[in-house]
């Protein structure tokens, strides 16, 4: 009953909150720059104030102090003849902001930048076979001093922070993937953010790992970007995220869409988190099973054996997948599934097209078949996804508590 008294207020809280004038002035500018993003030929004042609903001297103040911030540039004027004054073109600066986003992975570390625009400028991966909590963040710390290298030092100065995308349970005991000797003590009370802090200097923000990625898949959209769908990244585990009438459905906790944990049905009817069926960690189990080196069977020429292999666990992976997918659009209607993986592109390529078939005989009532197709980036994109949330939260996002954070 407390708990219910709680929601209820905290309700009520947040939907009574007024908005004090410098939150009117911000949530004006995140406007504005949001019609400049979705624009790559440019913008008039009077477009702005058409698509926004705003005042033209209101439009035109607020873009006077974007320019001042160096996040917007001026074109040249356009006289195409008719009446008024001609249309001076406004642009995004692409060079007006930067983000940084780093990924701490089971196996992996990668970083990347991206610009005002979201576009990735660059990006480092080091693999690893686990991630060890003594060395981890100093290789953080290095990556990002090498991926900095070549901006100038005004570059440098528009950094913006740091979006740290982890999973949940690196360094647990009881994870499917058993920390190595010494690796549990070592991370039991670690705070990822305050480590990240110290070893690179910039102010983290943390976001979990599919959500970060399924952002990067949201931004690979064109404009107008789709606004209900899954995203399944086949990684050491399943990662995953959503799109919810055009928002990132993160949760209280920040790790709603976990569905890698979610229980469904094996070939042989046994019940399993979809982690164990349809990771490359269950994919690593089974060739190890068959005596199959996993360079071999995820090369250009794999032998018999590792075909075979690689096959059963597309065919179980696809079940999985395809249960996973129908039970979640059961709950958030969405139109499509995006499938990713650190996978060939042909061996992913074949998951995709699998688990499309296998959709279609997932018992359903209801329109809760969702269409699949394979991802845009062709690799994780989560450390690219962490960057582009954090320059999502700074100066596009209109939600309060992201304008509180500034």
């Amino acid at each position: 009953m407390g708990g219910e008294i709680g929601r209820r207020k905290g309700y009520f809280a947040s939907v009574a909150r007024g908005m004090q004038p410098n939150r009117v002035r911000q949530s004006n500018q995140r406007a504005i720059l949001a019609v400049l993003s979705g624009d790559p030929e440019g913008v008039s004042n009077a477009d702005i104030a058409r698509r926004t609903g705003l005042a033209p001297q209101t439009v035109s103040a607020v873009l006077d102090d974007l320019e001042k911030a160096g996040l917007l540039l001026r074109g040249q004027v356009r006289r195409g003849g008719g009446r008024g004054q001609p249309a001076t073109p406004v642009f995004i600066n692409p060079d007006g902001a930067f983000a940084l986003g780093a990924e701490i992975g089971w196996t992996h570390i990668e970083v990347a930048i991206t610009d005002l625009h979201g576009r990735l400028i660059d990006r480092r991966r080091e693999a690893y076979p686990y991630a060890d909590a003594g060395t981890v963040f100093a290789t953080l710390a290095r990556l990002i001093d090498e991926l900095l290298s070549s901006l100038s030092p005004d570059h440098r100065k528009r950094i913006i922070g740091l979006g740290l995308a982890a999973p949940r349970g690196i360094g647990d005991p009881t994870a499917l993937l058993k920390p190595p000797l010494g690796q549990a003590e070592a991370w039991a009370g670690v705070d990822l953010v305050g480590e990240a802090q110290r070893a690179t200097g910039y102010d983290v923000e943390l976001v979990n790992d599919g959500n970060a990625a399924c952002w990067a898949e949201f931004v690979a959209h064109s404009s107008p970007r789709p606004g209900n769908f899954a995203f399944l990244l086949i990684d050491t585990f399943v990662a995953a995220g959503i799109i919810a009438e055009d928002h990132l459905w993160e949760g209280v906790t920040g790790a709603s869409a976990n569905l890698g944990s979610m229980l469904v049905s094996d070939q042989q009817g046994n019940r399993r988190f979809v982690h164990e069926i349809a990771s490359l960690f269950a994919l690593d189990r089974r060739l190890a099973a068959a005596g199959v080196a996993t360079d071999d069977a995820l090369g250009e020429a794999p032998s018999a054996a590792a075909r075979a292999a690689v096959d059963s666990w597309i065919a179980d992976a696809a079940l999985a997948l395809a249960q996973c997918l129908v039970n979640a659009a059961t709950v958030l209607e969405f139109d499509f599934a995006a499938i990713e993986g650190d996978l060939p592109p042909a061996v992913l390529a074949r998951l995709v097209d699998a688990v499309a078939r296998e959709i279609l005989d997932v018992p359903s009532l209801g329109r809760t078949r969702p269409a699949v197709r394979a991802g845009h980036l062709g690799r994780s994109g989560a450390a690219q996804g962490a960057a582009q949330l954090r320059m999502y939260r700074r100066h596009y996002s209109r939600e309060l508590a992201h304008m509180e954070d500034e």
